[in-house]
Parts: C-alpha cells; structure tokens; sequence
C-alpha cells in the first residue's frame, strides 16, 4: 500500500492507543497487581514510584531519537520491544503462597525480575512517545494534524480507560474461576492478563508494519550531531535557570499536587484492601467500574471544563477555584476511610467528586507550565517543566506507603488534606506573577 494512501485513520488511533497501554500499565496497573499480590503498602509505593522514572528524564535524550534512524524505526523497535517484556513478565511472575499474599507481606526481592522488566517497558515506552509525536508532524499536513489532535487525545485517553477497567476485570474473574475450581489463584489471573497485554501489542507492532506511512521527511537528520545537541541542550537548561520567578515555579511545581501526590499512590490499596486492615474491600471488577470507568470519566470531565474555564475568564483569576478543586475532593477518601460504606452508589459520587476535582485543578498546572516556558527555548523549557511535573509524583510517593503503614489509612488522608496548605501557598506565589490575562480567550 502507497504511503500517501494511507488514511490517518488507518494509523492514529491504534497509535496513541497503543501509547498509553504501557504508561498506565507500570503507573497504575503494577500498584494494583502487587497490591493484590501481597506487597506491603510501603515497598510497593516505593518501587513502583521509581518506575515513574524514564518519564521524568525523556527530555535528556529526546533530541537523539532525531539523528539515529526514523522516527518509524524507533516507534516499531519499541513496540517490539514492549511486546517481549510483557510476555517475558506474563511468563516470569512469581507465585506466592496464599497465606503470605493474604497477609500482606509478600517479599517484594520476588518481584526483582518483573520490576526490572517493567523498568524496561517504561524506557520503551518514554521512547516511544517521543518518536510517536515526532512521526504525527511529518506523517501529517499541518491542516490535518490540527484536524486529527483531539482525536489522538481521545484514544490515549481511552487506553486510560481500558487498562484501569476492562483489563483489571480479567484477574478478578480468573481468580473467581480458578477459586471454583478448588486450586484459586491471584497470580495465574495477573499473568494471563499481562499475557493479553503482550499479544495486543504483537497484533500493533504487525498493524503498524503495514499500516504507517513512509514519508519522505522522516528520516536521521544529518545536520545535527550528539556534540551540536548537548551544546544546544546545555544552552536552552542553563536559560531555563535564569528565567524571573524561577524558584516560585519551582516550588509550584513541585507542591502544586502534594496532596494527590500522596494520594495517588494509596487509592488503589485502599479501595482494594480488606476491611480488617481499613480498606474498602472492593473486588477487581468493582474497582474498575467505579474508579477504572466512572473515575476516569469524571477525571476527563474536569480537565474538559477547567480548560473552558480558564478559556473564559484568564488563569489568574481561576487560580483560587483550581486550588481548591485540587484539594478539598481529597476529602472524599476521609469520608471513605471514616465510615468504610458498603453501598457501591457512595463509593463511585466519592470517587466521581474526587476525579472531577483533579481533573479541573490538574488543568491551572498545565497551563501555568506552558506559561513560565514562554520565550526563546520554549519546547525545551516546557520539556524540563514535564521532568518537574514527574519529581512532583515521585518523591511523595517514595514514602507514600511507608506512612500510610505507620498511622492507617484515616489518619494518612488527613494527612492528604494537611498539605493542602502547600498548595495555597504556592497558588498564592504563582498567582502573584502571572499575566492577568494570559490563557483568556
């Protein structure tokens, strides 16, 4: 087939879908899977927040996937390599005992072979987002990227909701049926579903084969070398420090999301722990219809009316309403975690509340982000920003489960709530020198 008869509808969605299976695989399915395995809450927030890794750290060798091979190269040398690592996981995952998965203490030294192959995967995966989007500008007329972007927007997004409902369901109910059966077993049903991960990406890495264009612009460019890149890197990270207000971006963007920072990495093993140790007891299909479905709906809801929001009366002035709608909703998982409800009606409007209130808040980062990248070297300054927005995940979440461990699941979502005070004062900060206008309509 002609390269120039290729429809973007033959390639885009598959794409982006295929790009967020991964991200939200080791960020939010492998919480859930060791979770349910029997790792306890503070070596399993530890590990996995470390897997958050690669993403941070993209921008240092973005620049390199330019002048080694094309941009097509690179998006079907990680898909394949995607596809080995999951099977390698899918094959390779320890079983432990019942007992020991049931009392939460499952030594997290078994896991040594999957966290270093999801580390893999999570390389892959930053790679592969930065050939993915450079391939979508020289694959596309700029009329047509402008056409296609909501839509590649739209299928990432639905990855989001596939992997956190649909795909968290199969476990669940392998488990169901091994437990039928007399011989139950959590790990068979996580590794049938890494299993249905790998072979999904088998049948992209074979779509894409054939159905990505070939075009003429993609291809190594040859009038940079490593040496202009790390001078031009060195140039546009030493101006990035020198910007006015530096040190109340810095401070905003990494205390802007502290308290979901913190919460992030401790729903899931509330919602599916055990009622004895304070959880909620919820089983994997309940999770993913009311956080997997409901929650990422509501999540994307937010983000939605946030944008509309700011759109209409400037970020400075919606500043104060995005603050609190990042942190008052956390107050859904006190109520949660106070009076434990069975009614699965209140769990999902806590949850919805919660989400939507994200989504809205998440939308003022952003954009204050794009904001302080104005100038010379924005996509640079935007990129080190994105490295900033990933510390801002990983370092709460390091210690996350170590203190939910400590003072029980009450007791740490009030502390969620506490560092609210963080968020203000950073608003408070960053309000003061934005541009009254900027991102206004």
């Amino acid at each position: 087939m002609s390269s120039k008869s290729i429809s973007p509808w033959a390639w885009i969605p598959t794409l982006y879908f295929a790009q967020g299976i991964p991200y939200f695989i080791v960020n939010t399915v492998s919480v859930m899977m060791f979770t349910k395995l029997g790792v306890p809450n503070g070596e399993m927030a530890f590990f996995t927040s470390l897997l958050y890794l690669p993403w941070m750290i993209k921008p240092f060798w973005s620049p390199f996937v330019d002048i080694f091979k094309t941009k097509r190269w690179w998006i079907m040398a990680m898909q394949i390599l995607m596809s080995a690592a999951f099977a390698a996981v899918a094959f390779s995952l320890p079983h432990p005992s019942a007992e020991v998965m049931a009392s939460g203490s499952t030594d997290v030294s078994m896991f040594a072979v999957t966290l270093i192959l999801f580390w893999i995967t999570a390389f892959a995966s930053a790679t592969h987002d930065i050939a993915a989007d450079g391939f979508y500008m020289l694959a596309l007329k700029p009329g047509v990227q402008a056409e296609m972007i909501g839509w590649r927007s739209v299928f990432y997004r639905l990855s989001n909701v596939f992997c956190n409902s649909a795909l968290i369901a199969i476990p669940g109910i392998i488990y169901d049926w091994t437990k039928e059966q007399g011989n139950e077993s959590m790990p068979f049903g996580w590794q049938v579903t890494i299993g249905v991960i790998a072979a999904i990406f088998i049948l992209m890495a074979i779509w894409h084969l054939f159905f990505t264009p070939r075009p003429d612009s993609d291809k190594p460019n040859e009038d940079i070398n490593a040496k202009k890149i790390i001078a031009d890197f060195g140039q546009a990270f030493s101006t990035f420090f020198k910007k006015p207000a530096l040190w109340v971006a810095i401070l905003f963007m990494l205390l802007y999301r502290l308290p979901e920072g913190f919460l992030m990495k401790m729903i899931y093993p509330f919602l599916l722990g055990t009622r004895e140790t304070g959880g909620l007891g919820l089983t994997m299909q309940e999770l993913g219809v009311v956080y997997g479905a409901i929650g990422v709906i509501f999540l994307l809801l937010g983000g939605i009316l946030g944008g509309f929001y700011i759109s209409r009366v400037g970020l400075k002035k919606a500043f104060w309403w995005m603050a609190l709608a990042m942190t008052l909703p956390c107050l859904s998982f006190v109520y949660l975690s106070m009076f434990l409800p069975t009614n699965m009606v209140y769990i999902a409007i806590a949850i919805a509340i919660e989400q939507f209130g994200y989504g809205f808040g998440f939308t003022a980062y952003m954009m204050y982000m794009m904001y302080f990248s104005e100038g010379e070297f924005k996509t640079s300054h935007y990129a080190i920003c994105t490295s900033f927005m990933a510390l801002s995940m990983i370092l709460p979440g390091l210690v996350a489960g170590y203190i939910q461990e400590a003072i029980g699941y009450e007791n740490f979502f009030w502390m969620v709530i506490s560092c609210s005070i963080a968020t203000f004062i950073v608003t408070f900060l960053a309000r003061r020198v934005v541009n009254a206008n900027y991102g206004k309509k």
